[in-house]
């Protein structure tokens, strides 16, 4: 009888384990741009997880099956104006989706900008995403994903993340010396998801710049981080999601991101709806805007 317990309760431990989800950290050992600080990371638990002053950036993995798995992987970017972190609405939530598809999906708690345990606080979201495709294509091998099937995907100022990393995966100090950081750190796709892109006066998210530049930047960081003027035939394929009546973020960061896009005839796909506001993560009960995620399902078929 005992013995049978004994087995239960062993089978039981491993289907837990199968179906827990592993987080890694993006860098072992020494963090790029860092300085040690009594600064602690915070959650908070309400309608959504909000995190903020993240000290140590990782990666949450999620995995389909291998029998459905397609080979394709997308790191997401959550949104929180570059202030904290909609963890679950924009992150979690969205990777269990993606493997519902067969996708591979990474979800990144990246730094914050403010933080002081940033040196220089506007270099650290784009170190860490680079970090995240380069650990993944490092990975592919054991997470059975196809190095050359990694996107990445960003909702709100995550957006802005996503595409810095597409027309920005070259730039910056190229972190630290080792065999993963030698590794490209191109996207070979994008999602945008109500974006935040351009840092320009005209149709900026304020506190999203505020919190990235700082109140009153140089208008050499305006441009470095206004995507829209640095899309070149190197820019990987795009996929765009907004609503007209976004009152958060314009709608004109994706019009002119989409714009940019065309012009260097980059395969890419943009749906404006004409409602839904800013923040509406997988749309469920919203009508024909809960539709947006067959058609990016669609489109990541298509490539």
């Amino acid at each position: 009888m005992k013995k049978s317990i004994f087995l239960s309760l062993c089978l039981l431990i491993t289907i837990n384990t199968c179906f827990s989800q592993e987080t890694i950290q993006l860098w072992s050992g020494e963090i790029p741009n860092h300085q040690k600080t009594n600064e602690v990371e915070t959650q908070e638990k309400g309608d959504i997880l909000w995190i903020k002053n993240v000290q140590e950036p990782s990666l949450e993995i999620y995995l389909p099956t291998k029998r459905n798995a397609t080979g394709k992987a997308m790191v997401i970017c959550p949104g929180g104006g570059y202030q904290g972190l909609a963890y679950d609405w924009e992150g979690t939530d969205i990777a269990k989706w993606l493997n519902s598809k067969g996708i591979a999906a990474f979800v990144l708690k990246y730094r914050l900008p403010k933080s002081n345990s940033i040196i220089i606080g506007h270099k650290a979201p784009l170190q860490d995403a680079q970090r995240a495709i380069r650990l993944v294509r490092h990975n592919s091998e054991k997470w059975n994903v196809s190095k050359n099937q990694i996107g990445i995907m960003g909702f709100s100022a995550g957006g802005h993340l996503a595409s810095t990393l597409g027309t920005h995966y070259n730039d910056g100090e190229n972190s630290l010396p080792s065999t993963i950081d030698s590794l490209s750190a191109r996207p070979d796709f994008m999602a945008l998801i109500y974006p935040v892109i351009t840092m320009r006066a005209s149709y900026t998210h304020k506190g999203s710049r505020n919190n990235l530049l700082g109140e009153n930047p140089k208008q050499e960081l305006i441009d470095f981080y206004s995507n829209e003027l640095h899309v070149n035939k190197n820019t990987p394929p795009t996929f765009i999601v907004h609503s007209t009546n976004d009152k958060g973020v314009s709608v004109m960061n994706s019009i002119l991101f989409y714009q940019a896009l065309v012009k260097e005839e980059i395969y890419s796909e943009m749906h404006i709806y004409p409602k839904g506001g800013h923040g509406f993560s997988l749309a469920i009960e919203r009508g024909h805007l809960q539709t947006w995620t067959d058609r990016l399902s669609e489109w990541i078929d298509s490539l």
